[in-house]
């Protein structure tokens, strides 16, 4: 099947097989290989994108399924060389250490912190449920969310 699919501001145009999940259209056919792969079941949130607007588990979608989407993958965040303020406070607050959960983390996170700009701590482990780390205690990851949504909310 032919598919249309914005990635990152760019359209692609693909013959796919109507099983080809979208993480391995990502990966595979564009060589946009930031968006893991951690369980293929949906479980672990590695593989978390931004779909027309929602955060979206690639691994559990068909690339033919997102046809004429619009999609953000953890390379798109960041504009003009500048990383994104979710990015940036990942990055500065530690909230990363083998790094394998980190792209899916912070896609999940910057649309949790678009529909919500002041999350409590409670809001942000909620919403950042679907997302597995193996490696952290999530102290780092909250203190990154909490400081990302401030700076996305014009502070400091």
């Amino acid at each position: 099947m032919i598919v249309t699919i914005t990635v990152n501001g760019i359209a692609y145009e693909r013959d796919v097989e109507p099983r080809t999940l979208l993480v391995h259209f990502i990966r595979d056919a564009l060589g946009l290989t930031g968006t893991n792969i951690g369980c293929d079941t949906s479980q672990c949130g590695a593989c978390t994108i931004h779909m027309d607007g929602m955060a979206v588990k690639s691994c559990a979608t068909f690339a033919v399924q997102a046809d004429g989407a619009e999609i953000t993958t953890i390379e798109g965040l960041a504009s003009n060389g500048d990383l994104h303020p979710m990015q940036q406070a990942f990055w500065d607050n530690h909230g990363l250490q083998c790094g394998y959960c980190t792209p899916g983390m912070i896609m999940a996170a910057t649309k949790l912190v678009e529909n919500n700009p002041r999350p409590t701590e409670a809001e942000i482990r909620h919403g950042l449920e679907g997302n597995l780390c193996r490696c952290t205690g999530y102290e780092n990851i909250i203190r990154s969310v909490k400081a990302a949504a401030k700076a996305m909310e014009g502070g400091d």
